[in-house]
């Protein structure tokens, strides 16, 4: 033991809610079969509510009336869409494995005895995809042990239930298990909105922010606009509910949601299953949504209680009033969708929002030389790994096999949830699949977020991949910048596989049976529910006894201490250099890869070593290379940060347009802090990252004048001026001194508020937490 850091617990404030565990203006239901004593809030809901709907005399949408209902102060809250910065008090955080390490060592080292809100972490990360899925469970348990058990013996001691690895992915579990019609979650990972399918608002946030609220200090959100998208008609044939949210892609793009919350309404909400709504919902963070959500109706009624929670339903049905928007709701836009006239779509490569109706996808891929012959076909993820979708993809398999037929490409399934697993084991799905030439692989992300040990093309080889997942940037899946990616429903992959083809178009082309004979596929049918009910599968929760000791080695190479980041020392930021000026688009898979860089991601020096990989400097057009201002050698990015670092220089990066959209991984936020950066200066910022910054300390400041972008040279030196009166609404300027001794002085906005002005002080959030905790002893 001596060779181990144990992690004591300091004397937390004696003020912790116990809210989740108070009948007091909460319905006597219970949640979750796992948090019996965690209820229900529609009555304090309501309550709230009606203070608010007072106070603007106007009426409200259905994601305000969740917003405002979860304010921590609604009778004094300033409330203005796009400009006030909400306090809220969410009902539970839930955290994914590989984002868990961060956020469970950033609330260790608050030492507060146990976390206020329910809370639990989703082993679905760290499980990469190679031979199937028992083998790649087994490997991934060996490989993973010691981050297993950290986070296994973490959510013991401090409070918070732990969904071993198998259990399945995070968004899914939440659906079976923790969502309803109301909720306000926050989870660490993007595509929680997923729970939106259930009519809860699920925020995706960074690691430092969940340790807010489990810490008991009220959540900070900038007041979302809200965009409206009408839904009409009725979903058939070929058209799934994954085709309404790549039209939305379409039109939208991926920044045309930032700063906004998606509602839906409509006559065509009916039509579409709950799975298929979280299906619609878990997709929108690819348009930079806050989250995106539907009214409460029959459909999740339904799943609700398929999966065992009627009491909820009922509950649920008594308060729908609350759970829909009032009549005469305002819109910040409106959008109408006809789902009578909806074709399925194919949106990519290289971005989600880059969409082709299925009749147009051959001529575009002609027209753009994107490789026609499919050599993967992936179905499942998040995103699209329902009963229903299994149901239906099922259905388009077994066509193929009485025609004597299987894949032509590679096929893989991916369950998302252990019960998912088990039932369509039971429902004789998953033979249908082996039939066909499929592999199941575990319940986890695997190839969606890069854990695929892909063999079947060299690096660099061009190639086409199809899948049901949500994300398709370059190299995102499979590590390769020549693989071209695309995302369409379940349906639409499994007929590509067997057609082989990404010019195929089962509404119209004929393929040919082994007899020779022709025939074309016919729409795909499946259920909305297993009508035997829900298989469970294992037992793969443990819940959490309070108690216990968490011990992290100091030359673990998983798992690393943190240490506090150094105070603003209260002067101008002065003659900094560029780290690298980015061109085009910039990812948090840019700035921070995922894949077998995932396994670091408890470990802030290690997974460093990924900062910026796959970012183009716009220099030289190339990839991890930069040039050393000081030395005037050329090195790798985080090489070059690191002799900064060493030297005591300080430095920035410089982007372009939507910097750091994708994934809500706050590691793309801790790596520049770590490595000596202190501001990021770009066009415009994705909304999760944006804050995950100012919570390291950074300073994430966008042009006033984005043609400014154009002014900067990557071997100028940078100055801060006017932080000494650092003030919400007032600009900094920033001053690039070029090499011949002239200077451009550029006006940098920003959008901190008062509360984060402190963070920045005190030189992240976590430090100023402990400030105020120090001072409340």
């Amino acid at each position: 033991m001596n060779s181990l850091l144990r992690l004591s617990q300091l004397a937390g404030p004696s003020n912790l809610r116990a809210l989740h565990t108070s009948k007091s203006f909460w319905s006597k239901v219970p949640i979750s079969k796992f948090e019996p004593k965690s209820y229900l809030p529609y009555e304090k809901l309501s309550q709230n509510v009606k203070i608010v709907r007072d106070r603007l005399k106007r009426p409200l949408t259905l994601s305000e009336k969740i917003l405002y209902g979860h304010l921590d102060q609604p009778k004094t809250q300033d409330i203005e869409r796009g400009t006030s910065y909400l306090r809220l008090r969410p009902d539970r955080v839930a955290m994914q494995d590989a984002t868990a390490q961060m956020a469970m060592l950033q609330f260790i080292s608050s030492g507060l005895p146990q976390t206020a809100v329910p809370s639990t972490i989703h082993c679905d990360h760290l499980i990469e995809a190679q031979k199937g899925g028992a083998q790649d469970l087994a490997r991934a348990k060996d490989l993973n042990k010691e981050v297993y058990n950290f986070l296994s013996s973490a959510g013991s001691k401090y409070g918070v239930g732990f969904w071993k690895p198998g259990s399945g992915i995070i968004h899914q579990i939440i659906l079976e298990n923790y969502a309803f019609p109301g909720l306000l979650l926050i989870g660490t990972d993007s595509h929680t909105p997923n729970g939106g399918g259930l009519g809860g608002l699920c925020i995706g946030v960074g690691g430092a922010d969940a340790v807010d609220v489990m810490a008991d200090i009220p959540w900070e959100l900038k007041c979302p606009k809200v965009i409206g998208i009408k839904l009409t008609g009725k979903l058939s044939g070929w058209t799934s509910a994954k085709d309404v949210i790549l039209k939305v892609a379409d039109i939208l793009t991926v920044k045309g949601g930032t700063g906004a919350i998606v509602e839906y309404f409509g006559p065509g909400v009916d039509s579409l299953s709950a799975t298929g709504m979280g299906t619609i919902c878990n997709m929108g963070a690819e348009i930079g949504a806050t989250t995106s959500v539907f009214p409460y109706n029959e459909s999740m009624y339904k799943y609700l209680e398929a999966t065992g929670r009627k009491d909820i339903a009922e509950e649920a049905k008594k308060y729908k009033s609350l759970l829909t928007a009032d009549d005469g709701a305002h819109y910040d836009q409106v959008i109408e969708i006809n789902l009578d006239t909806l074709v399925p779509h194919v949106n990519g490569p290289f971005t989600p929002d880059l969409a082709s109706p299925i009749d147009k996808l051959g001529a575009n891929a002609e027209k753009n030389g994107w490789p026609l012959d499919v050599k993967v076909s992936l179905i499942g993820s998040c995103t699209n790994s329902s009963y229903e979708d299994m149901t239906r993809a099922a259905s388009i398999a077994k066509q193929a096999l009485d025609k004597g037929l299987k894949a032509k490409t590679l096929f893989t399934i991916t369950p998302g949830s252990e019960q998912v697993r088990a039932t369509i084991e039971r429902d004789g799905l998953s033979k249908i699949f082996a039939d066909f030439g499929g592999v199941v692989l575990a319940n986890a992300c695997g190839p969606c977020i890069g854990q695929w040990d892909r063999q079947d093309v060299k690096k660099g080889d061009k190639n086409t991949i199809v899948t049901s997942y949500n994300r398709n940037f370059t190299g995102r899946n499979d590590a390769n910048p020549a693989t071209h990616g695309f995302v369409t429903s379940p349906d639409i992959t499994t007929a590509m596989a067997i057609s082989g083809r990404l010019d195929f178009n089962p509404l119209t082309d004929e393929l040919t049976a082994a007899d020779g004979s022709k025939f074309k596929l016919q729409p795909p049918t499946g259920q909305d529910l297993p009508a035997r009910g829900y298989d469970p599968g294992e037992d793969t929760f443990q819940a959490p006894s309070g108690s216990g000791q968490v011990d992290v080695s100091p030359s673990s190479e998983r798992l690393q201490l943190l240490s506090p980041f150094d105070k603003w020392n209260g002067k101008d930021l002065e003659d900094m250099k560029i780290l690298i000026k980015v061109k085009g688009k910039c990812t948090t898979d840019h700035i921070s890869a995922a894949g077998p860089w995932l396994k670091y991601r408890g470990h802030l020096d290690n997974i460093s070593n990924n900062l910026f990989l796959t970012a183009v400097n716009a220099d030289n057009g190339e990839m991890n290379k930069v040039k050393n201002q000081v030395t005037g050698e050329f090195g790798a990015v985080p090489a070059t940060a690191r002799k900064y670092k060493a030297d005591g220089v300080k430095w920035v990066a410089i982007g372009d347009e939507n910097y750091g959209e994708g994934s809500s991984r706050e590691h793309a936020a801790l790596e520049p802090r770590h490595l000596g950066g202190r501001a990021i200066i770009v066009k415009s910022f994705a909304r999760i990252h944006e804050t995950n910054l100012k919570k390291q300390g950074m300073l994430p400041l966008t042009f006033a004048n984005p043609a400014d972008y154009d002014k900067i040279d990557p071997t100028d030196n940078v100055s801060i001026v006017g932080l000494k009166s650092f003030a919400p609404g007032k600009p900094l300027k920033g001053v690039f001194k070029k090499t011949n001794g002239s200077q451009v002085e550029i006006v940098l906005n920003h959008t901190f508020n008062e509360q984060q002005i402190e963070w920045f002080k005190a030189g992240s959030a976590l430090n100023r937490m402990k400030e105020v905790f120090s001072q409340r002893k």
